[in-house]
């Protein structure tokens, strides 16, 4: 993307006021989409942007600048002007940079570029899906389909001699329907992304999809009101996974335990979990929606263990933060795009499974609630509190799933849920993929849990 001499005249620009650390960040990203909405083709776009980031660091300040010029002299200029945000007191000087390149293996192959696939073939999913929704049954009354791909291609260089690349290549598909009936409406989601390229619909029917999606509608017109109070959770494979993302994973990001707003802060090597807990953050996961060879500051990917029987044993560091503590960085340093700092962000995030079985936990279960999926939430970080929406739940009734419950709430904290974990399935599965959102910015994520049990969580339901 960019030659060797270039990098090392831009980064020089970026030290030449006494700067102790000067980066180079350069994207070129080509995305497409298609959208049809009740039997239309509502959207067939294209986009590609393209463009460099400099970063220039003096003590605790940073300096940062992103142009869409990539000729030396426009990425020259943007490094000037970050080492001048960066207020450089130094003395000035020339920095020589012996860049060396990373090694760092592909997580995964590509086999057909979507960029390759004729739009038409593209839409044919759409169609195949949207009929397949409305044979599940007359009730169906609207269907939504979207078919997504990208290539994110990045380099990444700096004065502590990195030059690393990347090529991503990601492919999604998602359908939602709509069942009406006597009750009102309920909607049904199903989705998958890999990241891989188009041979992901070599491995998922995406009728068999739309017809996930349509039953799991259907199935609520039928549901009762869920209940309200304090009850006993088994949560499903897969399904659970945002839960622990988001009131776990983010309190266990160095930048969030450094200004105090994480209610894991100074617990290393403390029990902050059940024994049968060990949660993971791994970026190497071949094919999942987090996965890369580098990072976006340029360091392999890894498998870190944040939890480890219950025990508090890392966070997870971006370079910056990791620079600091004299400690390497754990591969967790990603930004949305060029014209982004990066950040410590999450990237697969997982409970390892256990040894029950699904059917074991649940019949040890005299009574309380079984989501199979929960949607989007809020969390506050330095309490660990959580409140998600259950998108798809059941009722346990003398150790048997019964009916199912209407859509309500999910509430409870973070490290409460952790110590209250007394059953861990080994069924473990990925959930659905994401786009997790932090300081205004989304970068893809996955998560995942095998079936487990939690006590003491409140339900929020209707039920009187």
């Amino acid at each position: 993307m960019l030659d060797e001499s270039t990098i090392t005249r831009v980064l020089a620009a970026g030290t030449a006021r006494g700067a102790e650390f000067a980066e180079v960040f350069v994207e070129d990203k080509r995305s497409s989409s298609a959208l049809l909405d009740d039997g239309r083709v509502e959207e067939l776009t294209s986009g590609r942007d393209r463009g460099a980031g400099i970063r220039v660091v003096v003590g605790d300040s940073t300096g940062f600048a992103h142009t869409s010029d990539l000729s030396e002299a426009g990425l020259v200029a943007a490094a000037e002007v970050a080492a001048a945000a960066s207020r450089s007191a130094g003395a000035g000087g020339t920095a020589v940079v012996d860049l060396d390149r990373v090694d760092a293996p592909r997580p995964n192959l590509v086999r057909v570029l979507p960029g390759d696939v004729p739009k038409a073939r593209k839409v044919e999913l759409l169609v195949a899906a949207d009929e397949a929704a409305r044979a599940a049954g007359g009730a169906i009354t609207q269907v939504s389909a979207r078919y997504a791909d990208s290539r994110r291609r990045i380099l990444v260089a700096n004065t502590d001699g990195v030059l690393a690349e990347d090529d991503q290549v990601k492919t999604l598909f998602s359908v939602s329907a709509v069942a009406t009936g006597d009750t009102g409406m309920q909607t049904g989601r199903e989705s998958v992304g890999r990241t891989v390229g188009f041979e992901l619909f070599d491995e998922y029917d995406v009728a068999d999809l739309a017809r996930r999606a349509a039953d799991r509608a259907l199935t609520k017109l039928a549901a009762r009101p869920a209940p309200s109070g304090e009850m006993t959770v088994v949560i499903g494979p897969g399904g659970g996974g945002v839960m622990f993302h988001e009131a776990c994973g983010h309190g266990l990001e160095a930048d969030l335990v450094a200004k105090g707003a994480s209610v894991f802060a100074g617990r290393l090597g403390e029990q902050v979990a059940s024994p049968l807990v060990t949660l993971v953050d791994d970026g190497t996961m071949g094919g999942e929606w987090g996965c890369f060879a580098v990072d976006d500051e340029g360091r392999p990917a890894q498998r870190n263990v944040l939890i480890r029987d219950g025990v508090l044993v890392d966070y997870m560091w971006d370079g910056l933060r990791a620079r600091k503590e004299g400690r390497p960085s754990s591969g967790n340093g990603r930004r949305q795009s060029y014209q982004h700092l990066p950040m410590v962000r999450m990237t697969n995030t997982y409970l390892l499974g256990g040894t029950s079985t699904p059917e074991e936990i649940v019949a040890d279960t005299p009574s309380g609630v079984y989501v199979a999926h929960l949607g989007g939430g809020q969390v506050n970080t330095a309490t660990g509190d959580f409140v998600f929406g259950m998108t798809e739940a059941y009722l346990i009734e003398d150790g048997r799933i019964t009916e199912p419950l209407r859509e309500g709430n999910l509430i409870g904290n973070g490290p409460a849920v952790l110590a209250a974990i007394d059953a861990v399935g080994n069924d473990f599965a990925m959930g659905h993929p994401g786009t997790c959102g932090k300081d205004g910015q989304g970068v893809p994520v996955g998560d995942g849990v095998p079936t487990l049990r939690a006590h003491g969580l409140t339900i929020g339901g209707t039920a009187a």
